[in-house]
Formats: structure tokens, sequence, C-alpha cells
């Protein structure tokens, strides 16, 4: 259990840094994707894309296995 806590949490650091490219291509901005400003800073929480992308890892995985 606590392995998966700290991969979503690892991902969700690496989704955070690549956000701004990441959103040209529409990541980051799914339903479930939440975004506040919080003292003149906006911060970004990619749940929802945490999840899709994550899925599709999953599947690339085991396609390639």
């Amino acid at each position: 259990m606590i392995r998966w806590v700290l991969v979503i949490f690892i991902a969700l650091t690496v989704f955070s840094a690549l956000l701004p490219w990441l959103e040209k291509l529409g990541i980051g901005r799914l339903p479930g994707d939440f975004r506040f400003r919080l003292f003149g800073r906006v911060f970004s929480l990619p749940f929802a894309s945490t999840l899709l992308l994550s899925a599709l890892v999953v599947l690339l995985a085991r396609w390639l296995r």
C-alpha cells in the first residue's frame, strides 16, 4: 500500500512539473484535475490525468510483455 502511495505522489510531482507542456496536449484539463490559486501562485493537482496516463502505461506494459 505504501508503495502505491509513493508512486502516485511521484507521478503527481512529475505531472505538476510538466504541466505547462502537457496542457498543450490537453492533459491537466480533465474533469478531476484541480487547479487553485493561493498567495498569487497557481497550484495544480492533476488527479484524473495521473490516473489516465497510469492506465495507459499499464496497458502498454502488458501489451509489450
